[in-house]
């Protein structure tokens, strides 16, 4: 059982367990410790680490690179820089691991790490739990080097700059010319490379929430709340609106209308797109449980199969690796082209919608168009403790009663998040009013068998 690593790597409040100085350079130490076994000679000694804008990210970032060059790992400073540039750059010039200090979507009090192998792909379960075994049980003075054999620590200033031109790349036929985007960097880190992309491309674009100060990422702004930059689609006429979270490895897009467009119908107009030039392998899409039933049907319509995996884009592209599959992704906003990345990939994912738009000469709105959602509800409660969900009676007998009513006119499923001190309780039916009371019902259980923060 994994203790600290979450859905996307191991996160949590600053200074509070697992996230203290003293846990990261003990993560530092276990890469060193269980990782060189699957690497090459000449390469196993270097590791690189971005970070995104949160206050806490410098500190995190010393006390992991001290685990690591008392190791006797050499460590390559990336600076600021999205999620999806540190797995590009560690496959790129073939480092062993990459690293990415960031809580994603979380509020500045979090923070986080995220682990990349040398393929530029997430940790496999197996190698997280060697990691977390170590950080558990590993011996410290069996990891530290003579001081001969230090790691070295050095900087890399433009790896921002080298991944923004291979994103660039992928959109060298198509000029932006003329086309007007607001991009809401959520104080993260594409405040400043995401707008450049952008413009370097063609684009007019007017960037919102691109001034970090430390303890503003994610707040009111970015993919977590594009109400903001929705607004300002109608304020300057824009064609669109692309909001990132806190490490850009989600994306979030408003119409020109200044409707959000759910994660779904992003998902069926990518699939849809590609499943037309021929580029959606085995007429396949990957999606998670958490998708509405409503992509499902509007996928066998068009002849596109969907696979659903458990929630986290690493189950995501686990299974799109594992079949030979192009696209995938969750309706949170983590879209994975796997012909153009590794991972989540919030700047690459919206280069490739501008392409599809173009192509199809048509509007977001009008290729968003395309799946009619069953009504749906999702919660997030805070909860104290997390106990084991086949513990709780109550809400057991409940949800096997929620399946015989709901059949195959919707579903219900509640889980705990991987990475936060919550419940998550999702109900979708034809019928509103259904949804409502399920809803309603499993509230009430959860408060009386765990009890809300």
């Amino acid at each position: 059982m994994k203790r600290w690593f979450g859905t996307d790597g191991i996160r949590g409040r600053v200074n509070q367990e697992p996230m203290t100085i003293e846990i990261a350079m003990r993560v530092g130490m276990a890469i060193a410790a269980v990782l060189t076994q699957d690497s090459a000679p000449e390469n196993r000694h270097k590791v690189y680490i971005g970070r995104d804008t949160r206050g806490s990210g410098k500190m995190l970032e010393a006390a992991l690179v001290s685990g690591l060059s008392a190791a006797g790992w050499n460590v390559v400073l990336l600076g600021i820089l999205p999620t999806p540039a540190v797995a590009w750059l560690t496959k790129q010039d073939q480092a062993t691991v990459g690293v990415m200090i960031t809580a994603s979507h979380n509020p500045f009090e979090d923070n986080g790490i995220k682990i990349f192998g040398a393929d530029g792909f997430k940790l496999l379960d197996e190698q997280e739990l060697a990691i977390e075994k170590w950080l558990h049980e590993g011996d410290p003075a069996a990891v530290r080097v003579d001081a001969s054999q230090l790691g070295s620590i050095t900087e890399m200033p433009d790896a921002a700059q080298r991944y923004a031109e291979c994103a660039k790349l992928s959109l060298t036929d198509i000029s932006l010319q003329g086309v007007k985007i607001i991009i809401d960097c959520g104080h993260g880190a594409a405040s400043h490379i995401g707008p450049q992309i952008f413009r370097d491309l063609g684009a007019e674009v007017i960037s919102l929430a691109a001034n970090p100060d430390g303890k503003n990422i994610n707040h009111q702004c970015g993919a977590m709340h594009p109400e903001r930059a929705a607004a300002a689609v109608l304020e300057h006429a824009a064609d669109l609106a692309i909001c990132f979270d806190g490490d850009a490895d989600r994306v979030i897009f408003c119409d020109a209308t200044g409707k959000v467009v759910s994660g779904d119908c992003v998902l069926a107009l990518c699939a849809i797109g590609l499943h037309a030039q021929k580029k959606l392998r085995q007429d396949t899409l990957v999606a998670t449980v958490m998708s509405n039933l409503g992509l499902d049907e509007a996928m066998k319509a068009r002849g596109i199969r969907v696979e659903r995996t458990a929630v986290g884009d690493r189950h995501v592209l686990q299974r799109m690796r594992q079949n030979g599959l192009a696209f995938g992704g969750e309706n949170s906003g983590h879209l994975i082209f796997a012909d153009f990345a590794t991972t989540g990939d919030g700047i690459m994912s919206a280069l490739q919608i501008l392409r599809l738009m173009h192509s199809r000469r048509a509007s977001l709105a009008e290729l968003a168009d395309v799946i009619e959602q069953y009504p749906q509800q999702l919660l997030n409660l805070k909860v104290k403790t997390k106990p084991e969900l086949s513990s709780l009676t109550e809400l057991q007998s409940l949800m096997a009663t929620a399946d015989q009513e709901l059949a195959d006119q919707g579903r219900q499923l509640i889980r705990y998040s991987g990475t936060e001190a919550k419940i998550r309780i999702l109900v979708e039916h034809r019928d509103q009013a259904v949804v409502e009371k399920w809803v309603a019902l499993f509230c009430g259980a959860i408060e009386r068998e765990i009890g809300l923060a």
